[in-house]
């Protein structure tokens, strides 16, 4: 679930604000003081950051700067009712990625929400990809550290169960039978070695998955065989 930050000191538009975010599925905290806010952003990562521009104690500018200064990378959009073009200029250049004039459509901002989290993701996919890592929901595989993490913590397989993760992982919604799995991962496809998918695929889920009797990432697919989560269905 996107972890969103709205710093505005008008109780109004921060409680309009709330309620539609979360109506849409976010996480939603509301900080109505700049400095309030940014020790928020320092103490924690968001995905986006709302952000007016008038605030008390440290204006919005001036946060939108020092958050482009962190290691993690949020997503900025301006609310702000100075709407001249060289404000708008300034809230850009400062690295906001997105400024939108008050008053607003609520409808509006939050498609500009969801469009520029998809752009997000979309980036941070393309470098995993690029980087060989694959990240699905809360699992990561890092093919060249040979290491898998669910969350924070590390999963420690053997190097055939590394393999056969592997491979489903770069085969996302696609349905494999136990014998292609053998001819793909183990080298031989020969009848009567079906017992060592079924095996290694009951190990891995016991470790990968949050539930085993409803697994998620490696789904059986009844008169066929295995298929792994397809990247684009699963929770962020």
């Amino acid at each position: 679930m996107k972890h969103i930050l709205i710093i505005e000191d008008d109780p109004d538009i921060g409680d309009m604000l709330d309620i539609n975010l979360r109506d849409e599925g976010y996480r939603v905290d509301i900080a109505t003081n700049g400095l309030v806010g940014l020790n928020r952003l320092k103490a924690q990562a968001y995905d986006l950051l709302v952000l007016d521009i008038m605030l008390p104690g440290l204006d919005g500018l001036e946060i939108c700067r020092q958050v482009r200064q962190m290691p993690h990378y949020q997503a900025i959009i301006i609310i702000s009712a100075k709407s001249a073009e060289t404000q708008r200029v300034l809230g850009l250049e400062l690295g906001a990625d997105d400024y939108l004039s008050k008053p607003f459509s609520v409808p509006e901002l939050v498609a500009r929400i969801r469009a520029l989290l998809r752009r997000v993701d979309a980036l941070e996919k393309a470098v995993q990809i690029k980087s060989g890592v694959i990240t699905v929901g809360d699992l990561t595989i890092d093919p060249v550290a040979h290491e898998v993490r669910l969350g924070k913590q590390p999963v420690a397989l053997t190097a055939k169960e590394f393999e056969l993760l592997l491979f489903f992982a770069k085969n996302p919604g696609k349905a494999f039978t136990r014998m292609a799995l053998l001819d793909q991962v183990w080298g031989y496809s020969h009848d009567g070695y079906e017992h060592t998918v079924n095996s290694h695929i009951n190990r891995l889920r016991s470790k990968i998955e949050r539930d085993t009797a409803r697994p998620q990432l490696i789904q059986t697919v009844w008169g066929v065989g295995y298929k792994f989560a397809d990247t684009g269905g699963m929770p962020s």
